[in-house]
């Protein structure tokens, strides 16, 4: 019976590996001469020895004897399951005991089969047999799911990637913008990581997220009017106004979109981004004006990365401010624009936001992009 793992470097599927746990030697002998000549057979003569080549070498099945000195197998199994190796090696209890309250506490600490003493030949070999290939079917179905999961993931990256390309080409922004901003919120939320802030939040699935959403920051500029878009001045107050609907529109749609998919965690944080990545720390950003932590903190740190880019960033009517000034000026808004733990964040990996975008350069230099500094808010 075969496993999935191959043979290195013959092309073939190797045999299936299996552990035989039992601290009788004769037992021990009998099963490997059963089992050796079709499977790769490896012994244990205590519950501890056996979870310590587990986890240092995992196999496809255990056998499993069910009293033994020391640690039982009803423990030896428990432990097993707790780990993360438990869902996906098959334990078959070896036992003299025939009473159904052994069998359900067997079942209960995770063995998916039984095989009772004295050994029968056949009866073993059928029985591994069975649930070798189980797995084998078990571990091919999860591969593909794995390989399905990673498609749809790069598609839905595609495609969101692609709905932010929309919003910046209509503000004349490039598609480095949105790499750059990418990469930069993701080198913060690990700066945020590494230094112990907001544990509760900044786990592997959340930066995930915040990468894969950080291109939709300004996707409600696609319903802002070209008026203002293309608008080679300053913005009235009356404008500025109308142009910062973009923040609420695309919430809207995000959110329409996540509740349509069962509040899907990459859109909650999308919409969260779009809504709140022009709040500011003291209170005075928008659209709501919400502050200190009443901001997302998603929202805190695309905060951060949209101004750099924004600021360092050679616009039509003026150059990029140097990197020193840029890294100068948000630290002189730690507090005020921005959470003062992002901005700790930020300078411990501001040189890595400056390779960023010096390797990550707008195609079209010449592209026509709002003058920063003749905006009322810079970051728009």
């Amino acid at each position: 019976m075969l496993s999935l793992q191959e043979n290195p470097g013959s092309g073939r599927l190797a045999r299936a590996s299996i552990l035989v746990v039992d601290d009788s030697e004769p037992i021990l002998d009998l099963l490997v001469d059963i089992l050796s000549d079709k499977y790769d057979v490896r012994v244990a003569t205590s519950g501890e020895a056996a979870l310590l080549m587990l986890a240092r070498s995992p196999v496809d099945l255990v056998l499993l004897d069910v009293v033994m000195s020391g640690m039982d197998g009803l423990e030896v199994c428990r432990r097993l399951h707790r780990g993360p190796l438990g869902e996906t090696i098959p334990v078959i209890f070896l036992t003299a005991l025939s009473d159904e309250a052994t069998e359900c506490a067997g079942l209960k600490a995770g063995a998916v089969d039984f095989i009772a003493k004295p050994i029968n030949r056949d009866l073993v070999l059928a029985r591994v047999a069975n649930h070798v290939e189980l797995k084998r079917h078990r571990d091919h179905l999860g591969s593909l799911v794995l390989e399905k999961t990673r498609d749809l993931k790069r598609a839905l990256v595609l495609m969101l990637e692609t709905l932010g390309a929309l919003a910046e080409y209509r503000d004349n922004e490039t598609g480095a913008h949105i790499r750059r901003t990418q990469m930069f919120v993701r080198e913060l939320a690990w700066a945020l990581r590494r230094r112990g802030a907001y544990p509760d939040v900044l786990n592997d699935g959340y930066i995930d997220n915040l990468h894969m959403a950080a291109p939709l920051h300004d996707i409600g500029k696609v319903g802002t009017p070209d008026r203002l878009l293309h608008k080679p001045g300053r913005l009235t107050q009356e404008e500025y106004g109308e142009m910062k609907l973009h923040a609420e529109n695309g919430y809207k749609v995000l959110e329409r979109a996540r509740k349509e998919l069962g509040d899907a965690p990459l859109l909650s944080v999308a919409s969260a981004i779009a809504y709140t990545h022009h709040e500011r720390w003291d209170g005075t950003g928008y659209p709501r004006g919400l502050r200190g932590e009443e901001i997302p903190l998603c929202g805190r740190i695309m905060a951060l990365a949209d101004v750099y880019d924004a600021m360092t960033t050679r616009r039509v009517y003026k150059a990029a401010y140097a990197h020193d000034q840029v890294v100068a000026q948000i630290f002189s808004a730690r507090g005020g624009h921005f959470d003062p733990e992002v901005v700790d964040a930020f300078l411990e990996v501001a040189d890595r936001f400056q390779e960023i975008s010096e390797q990550l350069q707008d195609s079209d230099s010449g592209a026509r992009i709002k003058a920063l500094d003749e905006r009322v808010d810079p970051a728009d």
